[in-house]
């Protein structure tokens, strides 16, 4: 028998998993069901099961995927020093997240698996388990992120460089829903919104 090479390997679990994704953004997790996954990637039940033991387990796949698209993209877009400012940034990060480049999902097929994705993980604790462990790692980078802002003396040393980041995701989170539910979220909105929020005067007081 033919050994199947590496390449194959890859290229068929590549095919398998942007199949189901594709499947779960139009059809949901629960609503989706593993023929119609079948039918999507256009294999056989045994050619599949070879690569995930079921929809759970490529439920787990494809989080732990979009986790590390969504690290990569925001590490490549503040690779500089210092880093681009948050409004600059964050409209880098979304525009490369919503190009096609993920599973070959456009951005609202994209922002639909994310946030099925968070509402999964209050019930499913393998993928809890994978949404934390993801969550964690993207405190850390944009943690560090933030904290090439102080280093270069443009964020105060007053505000922890730990909320800052927080608070940044959470305008990143809040964008993804607002894709997924309306579809007509553009990342230029999150920046030049960002923009006007840093450019704000604090009114003296007393």
């Amino acid at each position: 028998m033919a050994r199947v090479s590496q390449e194959h390997l890859d290229a068929r679990r590549r095919q398998i998993i942007d199949g189901a994704a594709r499947c779960f953004a139009r059809d949901g997790f629960h609503g989706a069901s593993m023929q119609g996954v079948l039918k999507e990637v256009g294999l056989s039940a045994g050619a599949v099961y070879r690569y995930f033991s079921g929809k759970e387990d490529l439920i787990a796949a494809i989080a732990d995927e979009a986790f590390t698209s969504i690290r990569r993209a925001f590490w490549e877009a503040a690779d500089a020093t210092p880093p681009p400012a948050p409004d600059v940034l964050l409209g880098r990060v979304l525009r490369g997240l919503f190009s096609g480049e993920v599973c070959g999902l456009d951005g609202r097929q994209f922002a639909s698996l994310i946030v099925q994705v968070w509402s999964e993980s209050l019930r499913n604790e393998q993928l809890a388990a994978t949404f934390e462990d993801g969550y964690g790692a993207m405190r850390v980078v944009w943690t560090g992120v933030v904290e090439g802002y102080r280093e270069a003396g443009i964020l105060r040393a007053d505000v922890p460089a730990d909320h800052v980041a927080r608070t940044m995701m959470a305008a990143t989170q809040g964008f993804f829903a607002q894709m997924a539910l309306f579809g007509d979220a553009d990342p230029a909105v999150l920046e030049n919104g960002m923009r006007g929020l840093m450019a704000m005067d604090r009114p003296e007081t007393g």
